[in-house]
């Protein structure tokens, strides 16, 4: 039902994990639908996930929308260019979602019921139309997206090594600081209360003498059409425009 007390949409769905992958394919049809030309890239999280929306933006400032990428937290199995975790939460460009509603949803190929995984289902089918599930990492190869909420990457020890979490991960998982980025994006299975405890420590708690400005943007491996990769910092305006015009070439040609 429509809650007028929350910016929500009643989608056609049932409610209950069973029917996640449902919700998310009707979600993204409803994106298309409306929301398409207001934003640039668009992101799907749990109501439990934390996410630091300065950093997000800060990492896809450098990628262009009209590019077929996506990010999160990448897993390896089930897809063979891996997928992006639900948990920790993924983000698709705005040439993504349209290849994704387009041509991936209509191909039987892509799951047509409402059964299986929602990230697992949604990377087999954003590869079957070729979007790129990108690397989120930082320079120093640290994560951006994890799964679970922060003691579980930082403490050393506090997940056993047989955790399925270590079959999963697409690079490999430090523990202690190097673990997670100094622009981290987002946290999964945060309580409420942790919420509350985030919020604060970021957004409001600043150390006498300490500044933590990031200082213009740090240079981004892109990786073009053609296979050939680049470097690039800023200027991902003209990075943006380029593509577009790929894109739209493409288009026309198909």
């Amino acid at each position: 039902m429509p809650d007028t007390s929350l910016p929500t949409v009643a989608l056609p769905v049932k409610e209950g994990r069973d029917f996640l992958w449902a919700k998310t394919k009707e979600a993204f049809k409803y994106i298309y639908k409306h929301y398409l030309d207001q934003a640039d890239f668009f992101m799907k999280a749990d109501d439990d996930t934390y996410v630091v929306v300065e950093n997000l933006r800060y990492m896809l400032s450098e990628y262009s929308p009209m590019s077929p990428i996506y990010f999160g937290c990448r897993f390896k199995p089930f897809v063979k260019q891996g997928y992006m975790s639900g948990g920790a939460g993924y983000v698709l460009s705005k040439a993504a979602v349209m290849m994704f509603v387009e041509d991936a949803l209509p191909n039987k190929g892509c799951r047509q019921d409402h059964g299986g995984s929602e990230d697992v289902e949604i990377g087999k089918c954003l590869d079957l139309v070729g979007v790129k599930a990108m690397d989120s990492r930082d320079s120093l190869g640290r994560g951006r997206f994890f799964p679970f909420v922060p003691e579980h990457h930082l403490i050393p020890g506090h997940v056993n090594k047989d955790f399925w979490y270590y079959k999963y991960i697409f690079y490999e998982s430090r523990e202690g600081l190097d673990c997670c980025s100094d622009s981290a994006i987002s946290f999964h299975y945060v309580s409420p209360n942790l919420m509350y405890v985030l919020d604060y420590l970021i957004y409001h708690l600043r150390p006498y003498g300490i500044s933590h400005n990031v200082h213009g943007l740090a240079p981004t491996l892109i990786e073009s059409s053609g296979g050939s990769e680049k470097v690039i910092t800023g200027g991902s305006e003209k990075v943006m425009e380029e593509e577009e015009e790929k894109f739209a070439d493409t288009n026309t040609k198909s």
